[in-house]
């Protein structure tokens, strides 16, 4: 079983890095799915991205898979996903597990903190 130092390295290999640029620019010219994979509590408390959707890791492949009752309309296979989490390491593996899933295009945006402070608007939940 490998470690979790082998598993980001694995998903960071594996997950293109975004700047909040590239980001702007895939979810306003390609209509890709914003998503924060940060937990109840954290959005609670330092908010979320501006148009963000959020599933907690534990939930992405229950809101992934089409064939899946608790499946998010917003995620469809032929549409860009940008995640991003507190650090960028959630994100990584949770963007490793889509594309697993046979999503194509998953980008990883990093952490919420240097999102917004680039000037990634955010808004409070």
């Amino acid at each position: 079983m490998p470690s979790l130092q082998e598993m980001l390295s694995s998903a960071n290999d594996e997950v293109p890095k975004v700047t909040a640029e590239e980001a702007h620019e895939l979810i306003s010219g390609r209509d890709a799915l914003l998503l924060d994979v940060r937990d109840a509590p954290e959005l609670a408390q330092q908010g979320k991205l501006k148009g963000a959707v959020n599933v907690s890791r534990g939930m992405l492949e229950f809101r992934a898979d089409p064939n899946c009752s608790y499946h998010d309309p917003e995620f469809r296979k032929d549409r860009p996903v940008v995640l991003y989490c507190a650090s960028g390491g959630r994100s990584a593996l949770a963007g490793k597990t889509l594309r697993d899933m046979g999503y194509a295009e998953v980008y990883n945006l990093g952490s919420f903190k240097d999102a917004a402070q680039s000037g990634f608007p955010s808004e409070l939940q």
